[in-house]
């Protein structure tokens, strides 16, 4: 009788074995954790007609956007918790101490009554933008066919509740100063009915029910976060300084940090994707559907600033030459 074969015990996780050298800690803590991929038609291993299976069966699995084993991505910046927040705690510490400089100089008792209600009209309601930017990056976290890729999402999606808390917290301090220009009391009135905020409540509006995974990275990732990046932060830190608020740009240009590290990842994953028969024409379908309404977010916010007449077509411009480094 033959004997059964003695296996030879690994030396690491079995998908991470095929490496010849010992598996990072980004490897380790960020890849194949996903078992929503196991079983193609049960994506939760339970009833393959489940409303849930049947979702991700149609919005991931079968996505245009396609891949042999997705799970080969990998973060450029291979962040896992632990160095994210090490990071993150940095860059807070910096914006606080910003802030806190800027409150003990009375920075705000400076400025003009004028640009502060530009700051009630444009500044205290980007709140609501940057919430879109996390729940549609955390609907694209729960989405994504990789765990690695599903990572960037999160870590993008908590940024972005950094950029809220960074505004909420300048509401409340322009609203001591400024008792009578609306500060923590407009801010809705603003982004549902002022003309400056429309083209970008119309971009995240849908972009939030973009539900196919691919469709929905491209429409924020590659779109709406590059207009709102070069727009909101870019551009109006840029008026910002120009009005004496040097406290805006620094604080625009900590967020823009945030901005570039998810282009990085964001170019990782394209340039993935393109190494795959059509999927360029399939991204680069999504990017000519949704750019238009990029531009006219673009248009109404920089329409909007005073003294910019320029800002728009260099937002614009900035934009394009985002999407055209990714080779598409």
């Amino acid at each position: 009788m033959n004997q059964p074969e003695t296996l030879k015990p690994l030396r690491t996780w079995s998908h991470l074995a095929g490496r010849r050298r010992k598996p990072s800690e980004y490897e380790i803590v960020s890849v194949g954790l996903h078992y929503s991929d196991r079983q193609e038609q049960a994506p939760f291993e339970l009833d393959p007609d489940m409303f849930m299976s049947r979702w991700y069966r149609k919005y991931r699995n079968d996505s245009p956007l396609t891949c042999d084993d997705w799970n080969a991505f990998r973060d450029p910046d291979e962040l896992v918790y632990r160095t994210y927040n090490l990071l993150q705690d940095g860059q807070e510490t910096y914006v606080f101490s910003v802030l806190s400089q800027f409150s003990e100089r009375e920075h705000d008792k400076g400025l003009d009554p004028a640009w502060a209600g530009t700051l009630a009209r444009l500044l205290a309601p980007s709140r609501y933008v940057f919430h879109t930017l996390q729940m549609a990056s955390a609907y694209a976290m729960q989405m994504a066919p990789a765990s690695t890729i599903s990572n960037c999402f999160a870590f993008q999606a908590a940024d972005s509740l950094r950029w809220v808390h960074h505004t909420a917290y300048r509401t409340k301090e322009l609203s001591r100063t400024f008792v009578g220009k609306g500060f923590g009391v407009d801010e809705r009135q603003y982004w549902e009915e002022d003309p400056a905020w429309q083209g970008m409540r119309e971009l995240m509006e849908k972009v939030l029910v973009a539900w196919d995974w691919g469709e929905a990275f491209v429409a924020l990732n590659l779109v709406a976060k590059p207009a709102i990046e070069e727009s909101l932060l870019r551009r109006f830190g840029d008026v910002g300084r120009h009005n004496s608020d040097t406290l805006l740009g620094m604080l625009t240009d900590a967020q823009a940090l945030d901005g570039a590290r998810h282009r990085r990842w964001a170019t990782a994953l394209v340039r993935m994707s393109t190494a795959v028969p059509g999927n360029r024409e399939v991204l680069r379908a999504w990017i000519d559907k949704w750019e238009p309404l990029g531009d006219a977010a673009i248009d109404a916010f920089c329409g909007a600033l005073p003294d910019a007449p320029s800002a728009a077509s260099e937002a614009r411009a900035a934009t394009r030459e985002f999407r055209r480094s990714l080779d598409l």
